[in-house]
């Protein structure tokens, strides 16, 4: 919290005062050494109650994190949300309860990126949800939104702003929300922050994939810390290769916050330290929160509409990893069209799936796209160049999982299939046929095995 501090006793004129005002206006305010606490989270698509990740269960939930966030806040961190705070369809607790907790944030969070899921309801829903929080929504490059937000802590000041990454225009279908580029907008923003604003430090904290995170930060210099969104990467704080920029990255859901010190020396950043903080059962949770979080559960149980999301689908002897499902699932495409090859994109998996009862609930939250199997035919040197282009996407969200022929014949002809999202969108210029609906689901087909095999 920035300290008081008094000034000489002295005589005071209209014109000292007026001249005193406008000195302090145009020059920043004398500071020293400073740290600065920042918290950040992304990617939460309305998982409130704790769940199954990374062989765990019991990881994450709202209540905790509120807790914790809400404590930290309350000793000087700054709060900082990357977006995504909601999910059309997987889980189910948006569907029922919209927006619910995002004014259970009021007097944590200082500010929030939009992210693409955040418009999941439609312009009139989201602006609703927007009026209900005290925090502002940032976007300097989506239209309507503020572009930045400048906060001081321990007497330094803090630019903060979020981008829209390049990929909105294409997942954001929803009428009422435009886009420019990304990085002229950073570009701009980054220039307003450090010459206007005059600020100490510049934090940009969502939202688009981690490699976009990359370029933007070697194409716009000047700002120190990126907080890492979209692409659910979990990653340790890191100095992002032949830049000044640092990066660290709290995976999904609320399984981590992202915990940075800066260290302010004379208006500049003089050092950078952080980590990732579990969201477990070490963490003391907000008892109004728990409390209200267990009985909107239970009244979504009940609901009519949502009950077969939570009978038993099959029994899993033993979980399945992320990885498990994705080559399981592309497995399965491959037989259900009768295809020689499958193809999905690694960002239509989301959890893993723990050993125990099997329920649809749980199955949707880790595939919660409901894609078509598409399929088209293609020669083999066709096959090989979409799987050359795959390749060269390893290490991001749009790199797949593959089923494929152990050989590939150039001049033989394969039949292909793959999860539309892969097909239409996301490899779309490197798919060299064009893809006909098969009437199948992937989460349907996956379903039935998994049901059949346990």
């Amino acid at each position: 919290m920035d300290e008081a501090f008094t000034l000489p006793v002295m005589r005071i004129t209209a014109v000292s005062v007026l001249s005193l005002a406008c000195a302090l206006a145009l020059a920043p305010a004398a500071l020293g050494r400073a740290t600065v606490t920042i918290l950040h989270f992304s990617d939460y698509h309305s998982h409130a109650l704790p769940f199954y990740s990374e062989g765990r269960e019991d990881q994450g939930g709202i209540a905790r994190a509120i807790g914790y966030l809400g404590r930290e806040h309350a000793r000087g961190a700054l709060v900082l949300s990357g977006g995504d705070m909601i999910n059309h369809g997987a889980p189910p607790w948006s569907d029922k309860y919209g927006c619910a907790e995002w004014p259970w944030l009021n007097g944590i969070v200082d500010a929030m990126a939009f992210g693409n899921h955040d418009a999941d309801y439609g312009a009139e829903a989201f602006a609703k949800c927007r009026a209900e929080v005290r925090y502002p929504i940032l976007s300097a490059n989506a239209g309507g939104f503020r572009p930045y937000a400048v906060f001081r802590r321990n007497g330094a000041r803090i630019g903060v702003f979020a981008v829209a990454g390049a990929d909105f225009r294409t997942l954001v279908t929803t009428p009422g929300f435009t886009f420019t580029s990304p990085i002229d907008a950073a570009r701009e923003t980054v220039r307003a922050l450090r010459e206007r604003e005059r600020v100490d430090a510049v934090v940009m904290i969502g939202h688009e994939h981690r490699a976009d995170d990359f370029a933007l930060a070697a194409a716009v210099p000047g700002i120190d810390l990126i907080l890492g969104t979209h692409t659910h990467t979990k990653e340790e704080l890191r100095r992002i290769p032949g830049t000044e920029t640092w990066f660290i990255s709290p995976f999904q859901y609320m399984t981590y916050i992202s915990r940075v010190e800066l260290t302010i020396d004379r208006h500049r950043v003089t050092g950078v330290s952080g980590r990732l903080v579990p969201v477990d059962a070490s963490m003391k949770p907000d008892p109004a929160i728990a409390k209200k979080v267990a009985e909107m559960q239970q009244e979504l149980e009940r609901d009519p509409r949502y009950a077969e999301l939570f009978a038993p689908i099959g029994r899993l002897a033993s979980p399945l990893s992320v990885d498990d499902l994705g080559a399981l699932t592309v497995g399965v495409m491959r037989d259900a069209a009768r295809a020689d090859a499958a193809f999905s994109t690694v960002s239509s998996f989301r959890q893993p799936l723990p050993a125990g009862t099997l329920t649809m609930e749980l199955l949707t939250a880790a595939l919660p796209y409901d894609n078509e199997i598409v399929a088209c035919e293609m020669s083999g040197a066709q096959l090989q160049q979409l799987l050359d282009a795959i390749e060269a996407r390893r290490g991001s969200d749009a790199f797949a999982y593959v089923a494929k022929p152990e050989t590939i014949d150039p001049a033989k002809t394969y039949r292909v299939a793959a999860a539309d999202y892969f097909a239409r969108v996301a490899y779309r210029q490197a798919f060299p046929c064009t893809p006909a609906g098969t009437g199948l689901r992937v989460r349907t087909e996956v379903r039935k095995r998994l049901a059949n095999r346990s």
